[in-house]
């Protein structure tokens, strides 16, 4: 069987299929959590955006102190442990979790489904479908 993600191997047992699913549905939600730390680098730029355009303006009302805080403290500050900024988050989060994920979840399709995609949704399909009278395509 191709393993492109046209068929679904019909012998699969409902805990294999349950396995898979489950894997699939933690490797989406992984997927969602990446777009949520995309948004916190986009949305902490933003931020130190705003804080680098106060500076100037607090210098300009003569409030050098708070200036030089946002200048010298806050800017060049990370997120976490006050030397990693979002892109490092970010980046360790693709390259290293994420990734290794991704991997486990291709090497558990291959072992148990022949590469197959989706077993579960494509059995629910099979099963609806005949359950239709509906030809369900193989």
């Amino acid at each position: 069987m191709a393993s492109d993600g046209s068929t679904a191997p019909a012998d699969l047992t409902e805990d294999e299929r349950a396995a898979l699913h489950r894997i699939e549905l933690g490797l989406e939600c992984l997927h969602r959590a990446h777009g949520h730390l995309v948004e916190f680098h986009h949305s902490t730029g933003h931020a130190m955006d705003h804080l680098a355009a106060a500076e100037p303006l607090l210098r300009e009302c003569g409030y050098d102190d708070l200036a030089d805080a946002v200048r010298d403290q806050y800017l060049p500050q990370g997120v976490i442990d006050d030397d990693r900024w979002s892109y490092d988050v970010l980046e360790s989060f693709q390259e290293d979790f994420l990734a290794e994920i991704e991997g486990f979840e291709t090497e558990a399709r291959e072992a148990v489904a022949d590469g197959q995609r989706h077993a579960e949704e494509r059995a629910q399909e099979r099963s609806w479908k005949e359950r239709a009278g509906r030809e369900f395509q193989e």
